[in-house]
């Protein structure tokens, strides 16, 4: 399916670039989202007439990630878990309890789905370095911290 992209997305494109996605992808998450529309004669024609006005709220976007950016860049989080003698935890950390963790410290956009775990959920005490992607062009690294609750 052809689709104008109606904002920059990570290995698609930029906004207003026609480009070819899967038709599920295309219907049940780009359009319903509004990252996106069918590329029709007029769906174009309404784009290119609303190009400034889309391009405005994608700067707005933009500086608004990077100053969440600067201030959660390097950031230290610290989770508690319940774990075993040896460190080991009963369960794990997932993007999730990530996410909840940083919207509790004052980073209410931080939503799971932007929390990006290189090795999967942290299953260890430890510390981890991880990536908060808040916007395709804005990564911010977080230190996390995983300390074990022995009952």
């Amino acid at each position: 399916m052809q689709i104008i992209l109606l904002e920059k997305l990570v290995n698609l494109g930029n906004l207003g670039d026609v480009v070819r996605v899967r038709d599920g992808y295309a219907r049940n998450f780009l359009i319903p989202q509004k990252k996106a529309r069918r590329a029709t004669e007029a769906a174009l024609k309404e784009f290119e007439a609303r190009r400034a006005e889309l391009e405005k709220v994608q700067a707005e976007k933009l500086a608004a990630a990077q100053k969440e950016g600067e201030r959660l860049e390097g950031f230290n989080l610290k989770i508690s878990q319940k774990a075993g003698v040896d460190g080991r935890l009963f369960g794990s950390v997932t993007n999730q309890d990530i996410a909840t963790a940083l919207q509790k410290e004052g980073f209410a956009s931080v939503e799971k789905s932007l929390v990006r775990l290189p090795d999967g959920p942290f299953k260890a005490v430890g510390e981890y370095s991880l990536q908060v992607a808040l916007h395709a062009d804005v990564v911010a690294n977080v230190n996390l911290v995983v300390v074990g609750e022995i009952n």
